[in-house]
């Protein structure tokens, strides 16, 4: 066996005793020295210089009841010894200079002396590795114990939990209930949207740095940064409100207003002082849907409430501190956005630590079972009244949902308002077949009015004729180019947009050049597309 190494503190009132009772007492130190199964071979004694009598009746009484075991002591001079600062400084410098051989040796750190500073602080080295040492607890000998040693009891803990098979077991049960918290208690099958939910639960407590939620509309961000929020309030200390605001709706003075406050009279319209939701969110969380959509002014100034915690209200030259945490949602490529001008890279790069892409509802068709199950149950809380599928409605229902016709454009918003109009025209609360039958010809019918509306952009300026001429994959491109030319201002503004990725990879950026040659291959100009 490899010999045994011991650190603590002297206990300056447990182990303080004098005369010959001194022996009818608990000492902690002398007690760990007089156990039967634990030679101690060596103990690094922590004591402060103005104790050091205590500390010498403690090493001589050591050397009586284990003469095996080298006492070595040293001076441990505090200003306040309940200065966590203090403490946890003084306890690195000593370990990080302290020889370690744990091949050699076996390390126990004895928490039951010293104060609860400093067993905080021996169980923080601890768990942070700079101590390859497991933890010795001592106590006196129980009541009602028959034996009358004065040696009391003493257990040894190693904090890798995972040797602890009911302790182990008990983890895995509160992860799974915090997993499913953040899926809302919906049972998904998708193993990657699964891996997905785990990754943020990690960070949702770990962590309180932003994360950026990805995503199509309708594919859940704000759920699931409200149910961040509730996790962090619930076991991250997080005290303040959750705010949430879409920046798709913010304009003008009417954004900086509404995110950073304003000042009475810095413009028209400001009757009185307004805080700003940075400010409501200050101890909490704010979630920024959208945050694509913001102006760049905005942006400045939301990165510099990021980096600084301060801010400028509208019309004020006397900044506001809030420390906020922040969770963005967006539906746009950040990063084409970022070439194109229209979102500052610094940002970018301050909110892109935790990036998380939710995956549409299309791609996750093996969930949708579960989804319409969390659906109802929705409905009937909002609505207070039941409703469910017979078998066969059911089935055909889930048949339509998961096929290749069902395109979900709106995700989980298109699930709700299908579960919703079902429910409610359901005879006395049954979901038949007919139901299903009119919901699914009603979703073909709005995703056709999509699908024709998006192809309305190339009729206008492709005739049927030579729209019959190319392939499917090209039409489908080629709208998605026709689209990007309706909302740019110049040919060069379209290309900067459309070839964001490759144009970083060539030594000449023209993009103008390339987009027009693009066009060229169907007929096209700039002028056909642009003007009405």
């Amino acid at each position: 066996m490899k010999p045994t190494v011991v650190f603590g503190f002297l206990g300056t009132s447990l182990d303080r005793a004098t005369g010959a009772d001194r022996w009818s007492r608990w000492r902690p130190t002398v007690a760990m020295c007089q156990q039967e199964d634990l030679l101690v071979s060596r103990l690094e004694l922590l004591a402060e210089p103005k104790f050091a009598d205590v500390a010498k009746t403690v090493v001589a009484d050591i050397d009586q009841v284990s003469p095996e075991t080298v006492v070595r002591t040293h001076d441990f001079a505090f200003k306040d010894p309940w200065d966590f600062q203090e403490v946890y400084e003084r306890l690195f410098d000593f370990i990080s200079t302290y020889p370690f051989e744990p091949e050699k040796e076996d390390y126990l750190i004895h928490l039951t002396t010293g104060t609860h500073v400093a067993q905080i602080c021996w169980f923080l080295l601890n768990e942070a590795n700079f101590i390859p040492a497991r933890l010795l607890q001592t106590s006196p000998a129980r009541i009602d114990s028959r034996e009358g040693s004065s040696a009391g009891r003493y257990e040894i803990i190693d904090l890798d939990l995972s040797k602890y098979d009911r302790l182990a077991t008990r983890f895995a049960q509160e992860q799974e209930r915090t997993l499913d918290f953040l899926k809302s208690g919906i049972a998904t099958k998708s193993k990657s949207f699964n891996q997905l939910i785990e990754q943020i639960e990690l960070v949702a407590v770990n962590s309180k740095a932003p994360i950026l939620i990805m995503g199509p509309t309708g594919a859940g961000k704000s759920m699931l940064a409200s149910r961040i929020y509730d996790l962090r309030h619930a076991r991250a200390g997080l005290g303040g409100r959750f705010v949430e605001v879409n920046c798709a709706t913010l304009r003008g003075d009417q954004a900086m207003s509404a995110l950073f406050g304003h000042k009475r009279g810095s413009f028209t319209g400001a009757q009185a002082d307004r805080p700003g939701l940075l400010k409501e969110a200050d101890k909490g969380l704010i979630f920024l849907d959208e945050i694509g959509e913001l102006g760049l002014d905005e942006q400045a100034m939301l990165l510099r409430a990021l980096e600084d915690k301060t801010f400028l209200p509208l019309g004020s030259d006397k900044p506001i501190q809030s420390d906020f945490q922040l969770i963005a949602g967006t539906n746009r490529d950040l990063r084409t956005q970022v070439g194109a001008g229209k979102f500052r890279d610094d940002l970018l790069a301050r909110i892109n630590l935790w990036t998380f892409k939710l995956p549409s509802l299309a791609e996750r068709r093996e969930d949708i079972a579960a989804n319409l199950d969390f659906e109802l149950e929705r409905f009937a809380k909002s609505h207070r009244r039941q409703a469910r599928f017979n078998k066969e409605a059911r089935e055909a229902f889930l048949k339509f949902a998961r096929s290749p016709e069902a395109k979900w454009s709106a995700n989980f918003r298109d699930l709700n308002a299908a579960v919703t109009r079902m429910a409610t025209l359901a005879p006395k609360g049954r979901i038949t077949v007919q139901c299903v039958e009119a919901e699914a010809a009603r979703l073909r019918e709005g995703w056709r009015e999509v699908a024709s509306d998006v192809r309305g952009e190339m009729s206008e300026v492709l005739s049927h004729e030579r729209r019959a001429e190319i392939d499917p994959f090209d039409l489908v491109q080629l709208d998605l180019v026709l689209k990007v030319c309706r909302e740019s201002k110049s040919l060069s503004d379209a290309g900067r947009k459309l070839f964001a990725v490759s144009r970083t990879k060539r030594a000449k950026m023209n993009d103008a050049d390339r987009l027009k040659k693009y066009l060229a291959r169907f007929d096209l100009k700039w002028d056909q597309i642009t003007v009405p």
